[in-house]
């Protein structure tokens, strides 16, 4: 039988929590792609490529791609500022990750572009930002999502507001 000075304090020990890792500065500048260490993406079961979910404060949640990052350390996961934003953390927050398999494939998608940053952009918006920004890339995103454009020198700020799902798999993925 265990030692009952043991059952008491059991409930004061921590548990391991390997899905939750703190939020450090990302080095490459990808809306859709987060870093881990390959020990980390080992130790969740997580392979170069899939899409997981990540869960931030104030039950904000979105998708990304994984990648290995030899130079992450264990314990921390590489975001860049407009995921982050998405999901209302600070560098050195904790946020949750799990896997996400079950992702559809989306059709179509409705953007709206965010007011100060559509000021002074004359020409058509879809060719110069969204085409080569969704054109033969894979973006796993969620309603709601904020995500940055460049096209040319400047950058667009766009709100995801609509998602059609196709049962065929097409473009863009979607939760």
């Amino acid at each position: 039988m265990a030692d009952p000075d043991e059952l008491s304090t059991a409930i004061l020990k921590s548990k391991p929590k390997p899905n939750r890792l703190l939020v450090d500065e990302a080095i490459n500048d990808d809306n859709s792609v987060v870093t881990l260490s390959q020990s980390k993406m080992d130790e969740l079961q997580l392979f170069r490529g899939d899409t997981v979910l990540l869960k931030g404060k104030k039950r904000r949640d979105t998708v990304c791609i994984v990648l290995s990052d030899d130079t992450c350390p264990n314990e921390k996961i590489r975001l860049n500022r407009v995921v982050r934003n998405n999901l209302r953390v600070r560098l050195a927050d904790i946020v949750s990750v799990q896997a996400c398999p079950d992702v559809k494939y989306g059709k179509r998608v409705h953007v709206l572009p965010i007011d100060d940053t559509i000021e002074g952009l004359t020409g058509n918006i879809f060719d110069v930002f969204l085409k080569p920004y969704f054109l033969e890339a894979y973006r796993p995103a969620r309603k709601g999502d904020i995500f940055k454009v460049r096209g040319g020198c400047d950058g667009l700020n766009l709100r995801l507001l609509k998602l059609i799902q196709l049962r065929i798999a097409s473009w863009l993925p979607i939760q």
